[in-house]
């Protein structure tokens, strides 16, 4: 695209770099036993990597601002389907159910 500008090599080698850090971060607190915060931390980690791959592989940093719209609706909605299987998961056990 003509009005984006340019991004260094310098640049997607850092991000790289990064992500490969972060990697092994995450396959590094999987063997630590943190008392029940390992998923917390494993989404944390994900989230971030998730981050740079959008805003630096995917250019969505100078995207047209219609994009980046899209791209906050599709996160949105992405929080609203792991809010309602947490709300499911989560109260599990509440109400005496037979059979359980």
């Amino acid at each position: 695209m003509s009005g984006e500008p340019l991004t260094s090599v310098w640049t997607y080698v850092a991000v790289g770099m990064a992500l490969l850090l972060l990697a092994g971060l995450s396959t590094g607190l999987a063997l630590i036993d943190l008392h029940g915060w390992n998923t917390v931390a494993a989404f944390a980690i994900a989230g971030v990597k998730a981050g740079l791959i959008l805003l630096f592989f995917m250019r969505l940093r100078y995207g047209p601002g219609l994009v980046q719209l899209i791209a906050l609706g599709g996160i949105t909605w992405l929080g609203i389907l792991l809010g309602g299987t947490l709300d499911d998961v989560l109260t599990r056990g509440w109400l005496p159910v037979p059979g359980k």
